[in-house]
């Protein structure tokens, strides 16, 4: 981590400087200014690259907060609809396993069904389940229910569950052996609140679109999230794996699972309400160390739903976050930032294209954009080498390494005007474009 974190923060201190010199030339008189500002701009929205890498896993400071930890009772919550029984077997066995055992898992089947309409049980999965708890001395709750969308499974079990810590896992994720016991330690400070686990593509290899989503994951996941970590204001746990004190969801009872966006049902996005609630009472943190293995799409039709449910729920999380966050804290101000960013990569071409005098310039910032996206670009894919996997070769993981650059172009190209036109229809929030069938196979996964 350190000979890695060398590169990058050596680089944007470079950078900063050489940077500094040219803008305080030009404003002196001795340049063009015409870029100078935005240019500025630009390079401080990269805040949190550099900042990234000084995040580093927490742990209990002394032998009285690792033994309140473990006297912690932790429920681990799980929602179901139309998953894969292999993928949903895996998940439950990764819990069940854990080196830190969980007190209790509860699982809301949300009316999974047939293509044909007729129920899909888990018939065997469930006996299987209540099994192998009962022989570790876990308890256990298997609840089918109506399909009313992912947060009313999950407040079906949580309003009145007793536990102190309650973690939310997505059926078609499977568990570190040590996520649980590393995801509990930030909360030996009693200001944190919630803690977002590391999130990692489990079928890295089964397609192109797999591949690339290995890519894509980490500047929010080991970027802009670890980056938050720091400043102690995460605004977003993956609910792939998340832990949170009981006692803040509990009290969100109600309100949490009828959050409504102009009128209508917020069935998207259920992951950043409960981080919002956490903003609210107190810490949020990422653990790098407590390791999440999730199925990612790999049929463009999946992505693509998947990415317009993120987008619009993001866009009105940001309006949240601006309306309920304190102006002097880091959330309204990086928030204010993003729309920034949004409106300078929309304004300088269109400014570049449509003033004579700066169309000669035009060629020289598409080439140091360019180049700007390539570099950072693979300082975002070094992230790739801080995780060590078993399922995944050293050439492997160079391949991915050299592919940074198309990770970079798809967000360019496609990502990014995606998300303008999410941001224009963020009002279709109870569109929550879910799966009519099972949508990713553990099988065809490996």
């Amino acid at each position: 981590m350190f000979l890695l974190g060398v590169v990058p923060l050596t680089g944007f201190a470079a950078w900063g400087i050489a940077h500094t010199m040219a803008v305080v030339g030009e404003l002196g008189g001795d340049g063009d200014r015409f870029m100078s500002v935005p240019w500025l701009v630009s390079f401080l929205l990269l805040w949190w690259v550099p900042l990234a890498w000084l995040e580093r896993a927490r742990t209990p400071a002394d032998d009285k907060g690792a033994a309140a930890l473990d006297a912690l009772t932790v429920t681990v919550q799980i929602p179901v609809y139309n998953e894969d029984p292999a993928a949903l077997r895996a998940c439950l066995n990764s819990v069940l396993t854990q080196s830190r055992p969980v007190t209790r898992v509860r699982v809301v089947d949300d009316g999974s069904a047939h293509p044909d309409g007729t129920p899909m049980t888990y018939d065997d999965v469930r006996a299987e389940l209540h099994r192998q708890a009962a022989a570790r001395g876990i308890g256990v709750t298997w609840d089918r229910t109506g399909n009313r969308g992912k947060r009313h499974a999950q407040m079906h079990v949580l309003a009145h569950d007793d536990a102190d810590i309650f973690v939310t896992v997505d059926s078609d994720s499977v568990l570190d052996v040590e996520a649980v016991a590393e995801g509990l330690k930030p909360f030996a400070d009693p200001k944190v609140q919630s803690v977002a686990g590391q999130v990692v593509v489990l079928n890295h290899d089964a397609t192109l679109l797999t591949r690339l989503t290995c890519l894509l994951y980490l500047p929010f996941t080991r970027g802009l999230r670890s980056a938050q970590s720091v400043l102690r204001r995460v605004t977003i746990n993956s609910g792939t794996l998340a832990f949170y004190r009981a006692q803040l969801v509990r009290q969100a009872a109600g309100a949490y699972e009828n959050e409504q966006f102009r009128g209508r049902p917020m069935q998207m996005n259920d992951d950043s309400m409960l981080t919002f609630y956490a903003l609210l009472a107190g810490d949020t943190v990422h653990q790098p160390s407590s390791l999440v293995f999730t199925l990612a799409p790999q049929r463009w039709s999946h992505y693509l739903r998947q990415q317009m449910r993120w987008m619009r729920g993001t866009t009105v999380r940001h309006l949240w976050w601006l309306r309920y966050m304190p102006v002097t804290g880091i959330v309204f101000w990086t928030t204010v930032a993003e729309y920034l960013h949004i409106a300078l990569t929309l304004a300088i071409p269109a400014v570049l294209i449509a003033h004579p005098a700066y169309r000669g310039h035009l060629g020289d910032v598409a080439a140091l954009g360019a180049l700007i996206g390539v570099v950072m670009s693979y300082l975002m894919a070094l992230r790739l080498f801080t995780v060590r996997r078993t399922d995944m070769s050293t050439r492997q993981t160079l391949l991915l390494f050299a592919a940074a650059p198309l990770a970079a172009l798809w967000r360019a190209l496609f990502l990014r005007p995606l998300y303008l036109y999410a941001m224009a229809t963020c009002h279709r929030v109870n569109r929550w474009g879910t799966r009519s069938s099972v949508e990713v196979d553990l099988a065809d996964a490996r």
